[in-house]
């Protein structure tokens, strides 16, 4: 296994070289495959590459896991080097000269930082939970999506394996023993938090996209898109309308066609 000071010069290197035209971007397939903390996670990677103007191509795969350097998607293909995850490509991207918070002050960049944990520590997490903690929905939707891509009893196999390993994170996160109504209280102080922060500006820091307004948008508009047996998730987040209409415009000038909001 590749030593992490070997990781770090490989990044380096790749951000010295131009970006090319042909980046794969590697995720689950989204129509039979992808959970809802995968999407949002691969969707927020997708809104930051595209506010950068940065070419890339969305590569499915069934593996795509398993594929990733971290064990996480998404993960993208540049030249030679392989960077996962949106803190990861955000650097790599960065390396190149290329940022959305280079007029951003060191204040204001420390509470971008704070606003992405925000959003990484809890509502990535209430998905985690809803999708393999609440019966639910992990019988009617997890269970299934994510064994699709595997012959039975692979398919048993690698859910449980899974199952194990988040219910071990949210343990560990002290998140695994709240009640669902303790989860969504969660989710909805994170809301609260982050319409604060918005106070009806075009984006979180002024006219400018930056990281932040992607992963936020990654995850909300896929709450607001996914069917879930509860309508719980999407109950709290529509009772945010300068969110939504954040995720609208984010939606309307990144992605036209690409996606839409209901």
């Amino acid at each position: 296994m590749p030593s992490p000071l070997i990781d770090r010069i490989s990044v380096d290197l790749g951000a010295q070289e131009p970006w090319p035209k042909d980046v794969k971007l590697f995720q689950p397939y989204e129509i039979e495959q992808i959970l809802l903390p995968d999407n949002a996670n691969c969707l927020a990677v997708q809104a930051f590459l595209k506010m950068c103007n940065l070419d890339f191509q969305v590569e499915p795969r069934p593996n795509a896991e398993f594929m990733s350097p971290t064990g996480r998607v998404p993960f993208i293909k540049v030249g030679r080097f392989v960077t996962a995850e949106l803190e990861g490509i955000v650097q790599f991207v960065n390396g190149k000269g290329i940022s959305l918070t280079d007029k951003l002050d060191n204040e204001l960049k420390s509470d971008l930082r704070a606003y992405m944990t925000l959003v990484r520590n809890v509502i990535e997490i209430a998905e985690l939970y809803i999708c393999w903690v609440d019966k639910e929905t992990y019988n009617e939707v997890t269970n299934v999506r994510n064994g699709s891509v595997y012959p039975w009893p692979l398919n048993h196999i690698k859910n449980r394996e899974k199952r194990n390993q988040v219910i071990k994170k949210l343990k560990v996160l002290n998140w695994y023993n709240k009640t669902i109504e303790e989860v969504y209280q969660e989710v909805e102080n994170c809301c609260e938090a982050l319409n604060v922060r918005l106070d009806n500006k075009h984006y979180f820091f002024g006219d400018k996209p930056t990281e932040l307004d992607a992963l936020v948008f990654g995850h909300l508009f896929t709450i607001i898109t996914t069917p879930l047996p509860r309508t719980d998730l999407v109950e709290i987040v529509r009772r945010y309308p300068t969110l939504i209409d954040l995720v609208k415009r984010i939606e309307i000038e990144y992605f036209k066609k690409d996606v839409k909001v209901t």
